[in-house]
């Protein structure tokens, strides 16, 4: 099996990335320094559950990445 490199277009917080490899949900969130815990994810406008983050982030998606806070 050989390495194809890869150019996926996405968008994250309204930012535009370019991936050159294929990366879970997980990946990236760790490819952008973010924890796994106390986020949300959203794809397209509908919430991706934590159980589906070893899905491959696929070309297009329109990702939001929610951060819990504490306040009141």
């Amino acid at each position: 099996m050989t390495n194809t490199p890869v150019n996926i277009g996405i968008t994250v917080n309204g930012e535009d990335h370019q991936l050159s490899e294929q990366l879970t949900v997980a990946q990236l969130l760790a490819h952008l320094g973010l924890p796994e815990k106390g986020i949300a994810v959203a794809v397209d406008g509908t919430v991706f559950p934590r159980a589906n983050w070893d899905r491959p982030v696929e070309k297009g998606w329109e990702i939001e990445i929610l951060t819990a806070v504490q306040g009141g």
